[in-house]
Order: structure tokens, then sequence, then C-alpha cells
């Protein structure tokens, strides 16, 4: 009996297939792991800006386009760079196929330019690969029940790639970007930040959801749920990158795995809101209601009579945000509004948190000996972040940097046993 190949699936990004040279590169990326006797299936994004010049195009005949044509629209550029890579493959002397989203079966549901994935046949990629092909699938998209194409939104072509991993049981996901992996903190503003060789799901989460460009959430929300191991890797070296996966034992030995920093948020405190049953409940569904999206929230009792309501959003959502509380506060009993769009939000992450003493000590003695103000902290069980005036965000996550040494690997910190 032969043995079982492994199946690996390896997604490129915009950047990694914007020209005829980048295709050929990532074209030879997959031919080399079919030589190593792997079956091999690409997901690739459209080509360089293409996605911004189309929609641009769809603005200028209609300011507010339809949104299931735009799905039409938007998904032709995935199409047309799986064609190309297909000739590439096919032209470097390889059998190769390319599909959409609908031909490998991904069903979506219903919900244009943010669909969700319900289900994927598995069975019509394995038939090609049995057949000897490398499989191109078009990233980004799919079909819902009624036949319509569907686009999965932000990050859609890594949610496809992971899908598509854990449907076929893959052996791993190949991400390949312009960034050789996941670093401790974003490069461009603390210098010595080093690459990280494995990091786990919850933190990349995590971190994720406080700004870091890293990978989109729903992406690493499939990995967790169907245990695929992401590698994120450079489209430009043959170099190892970052393995996402669940966490081990030593990474318990880890304090701070990253630190992360969002510009781009407002703050917004209510002030003496009457202290009854339901009155948050009337702010966030008003807020909801004003399509705004909300990050952390803490809500403090100062008397029987009297509560406080913090909350922040995006600085996007800021005005329909002012909008919306202005109509709600008088409904609730609220005394006063301070509203912040000067803030910055510093955090660090790591899953040491849960074993460990003193991370808090640690990062707010840090700040207060930079002479650093904390307006607000919040928290989860692997997360500390911590509101800082917008003006002193760099310094704060420099001096944060250095105390969890993110300028080192994880075996030469001095924590690290």
């Amino acid at each position: 009996m032969s043995k079982k190949k492994k199946i690996i699936v390896q997604k490129f990004g915009g950047t990694s297939v914007a020209t005829a040279e980048k295709i050929k590169k990532a074209a030879q990326r997959a031919i080399d792991e079919f030589k190593r006797g792997k079956q091999v299936v690409m997901v690739a994004s459209a080509r360089g800006k293409q996605t911004d010049e189309l929609i641009a195009d769809a603005m200028e005949l209609n300011p507010n386009p339809p949104k299931r044509e735009m799905d039409q629209l938007l998904s032709t550029g995935e199409q047309q760079t799986v064609s190309l890579v297909a000739m590439a493959i096919e032209a470097m002397g390889f059998k190769a196929i390319s599909l959409t989203g609908a031909q490998v079966g991904m069903v979506t549901d219903s919900v244009h330019t943010k669909a969700r994935i319900k289900s994927i046949d598995a069975g019509r990629i394995k038939k090609h690969l049995n057949a000897g092909n490398i499989v191109i699938v078009a990233g980004f998209q799919g079909i819902d029940e009624n036949e319509n194409i569907t686009t999965l939104g932000r990050g859609g072509s890594d949610t496809s790639a992971v899908a598509l991993a854990a449907a076929l049981k893959a052996d791993t996901c190949d991400i390949y970007t312009d960034v050789d992996g996941v670093y401790t903190t974003d490069p461009r503003i603390f210098k010595k930040a080093v690459k990280l060789e494995q990091i786990s799901y919850d933190e990349v989460l995590e971190m994720a959801s406080l700004g870091a460009g890293v990978l989109h959430g729903r992406s690493i929300e499939f990995g967790k749920k169907y245990d695929v191991t992401i590698h994120v890797r450079s489209s430009l070296s043959g170099k190892k990158g970052t393995l996402i996966t669940h966490e081990v034992p030593k990474m318990e030995g880890i304090l701070v795995s990253g630190a992360t920093i969002e510009k781009k948020l407002a703050k917004v405190s209510m002030i003496g809101v009457s202290n009854k049953p339901g009155n948050a409940a009337k702010v966030f569904a008003h807020l909801a209601k004003a399509k705004v999206s909300v990050n952390d929230i803490i809500q403090t009792e100062v008397s029987k009579q009297k509560a406080n309501i913090s909350f922040t959003v995006s600085k996007n959502d800021f005005n329909d945000t002012k909008k919306a509380v202005e109509k709600i506060k008088g409904k609730v009993g609220c005394d006063n509004v301070f509203y912040r769009d000067d803030i910055a939000e510093v955090s660090i992450i790591g899953v040491g948190m849960r074993t460990h003493y003193g991370v808090a000590n640690m990062m707010f003695s840090t700040l207060a000996k930079g002479k650093i103000n904390i307006d607000s902290i919040t928290t989860s069980e692997i997360r500390i972040s911590c509101i800082v005036d917008k003006g002193q965000a760099e310094k704060a996550l420099n001096s944060i940097c250095k105390v969890f040494e993110l300028d080192k690997p994880v075996n030469k910190r001095s924590y690290v046993k």
C-alpha cells in the first residue's frame, strides 16, 4: 500500500503575486513542495492593489453600490491571479488547475462583503490532487446556497487558506507575506523587536484585536478550532517564520510574548449614570443600533444611586459614537460625558501571565518611572492594556519592551529558565 501523501496549503498575499516575476517565485515554492512528495494547494489574493482599483471603479459609477454586485466585482481579482499562477506552473512543466471558491464548494452564508464559511467540499479538491495537480484556489470568496458569489471581508484570503487546511486535514498552512514572521512588537517603533519562533493562537488573537497587523482574527480562530498549524513566513526568502499553534508547556516560562500599540482609538466616559438594572444594556444596545463596535468597557459603581461607564471605540466611529451617546445620555440619567480622541492603548500579551505573579507591577512601575500617566487599565487572562496620552504612547511601548526583554530571543531572556 502506497504511503498517503501529506497535504500542504500555501497562501500568497497580494504583494507576493503583484508581478509576473513574483508569480513565478510563488509557483516555484509550490513546485518545490510538490517535488518533496507533498500534495499542494495554493490560495492566492488579488494582485497588488487590484482590489482597491476595483472599489474605486465601482464608487465612480455608484457612490453606494449594491453589496451583491460588489462581491461579483471584487471576486474577479482573485480569479485572475489563480489563472495566472496555474499558467506559470504549467510553463514550468507541472500540472496545475485553478478553481474559484464556488468550484471548490466553499459554501457561505448570504451576508455579502463579510460572509462566513459554512462548509467546504474537500472531495472536489482531493480529486484534482489525486490526479497529480497542484491546485490553486481563489481566496476571499465563496458561494451561498442560492449560488450568489460572496466575499469574506477583511483578511478573507487568510481565512480561506486556513479553512481549506482544516477541511483537507493539511499538515500545515503556510501564510506567505512581505514580512518574515510575527515579531514581539512593531519593529517600526521598537527597532530591536525580534521574530518569534512560536506563538499561541490565543496570543495572536489578542495581538490582532489590539491593532497588530499579523493575521486577521477569523483565520486564527479557524486554526484554533480545527487545530491547524499556521506558519507565517516571508515570500522573499526560504527562512523559517513563526509557527502559530496551541500553547505548549515551555511557553509558560515566557512572561510576555509581545506588545502592541493602538493609536486609532477614542474614549467615552459617562459620569453619574443612574445605577439601575438595564441602563448599561440601553447604552450599548443604542450604540449597536448605530453600528458602533465597542472595545474595552469599564463600569464602576460610585454609590447606590450612581455609576460611571467608560469604553473605547475606533476613531473611525468617534463621530457616530458621540451622536449616539448624546441621544441616550438623558434616558439613563447621565450627569456628564467626557470624550477623548487624544489617547492610545499600549498592551502586553503572554500566556505566561497565567502562572506568574508581578507582571502588572513590572508594567506599571516601568510606566511610572517614565512619568507616563495611565488613564485606565483593562485585563484578560493573558493581556494587560493601559490607556495613555497619545503623545506618550511610543515612549510607553519602548519602555515596556525593554523591561520585558522583547529585544531578545526567548531563550536569552534573563527570567526564562
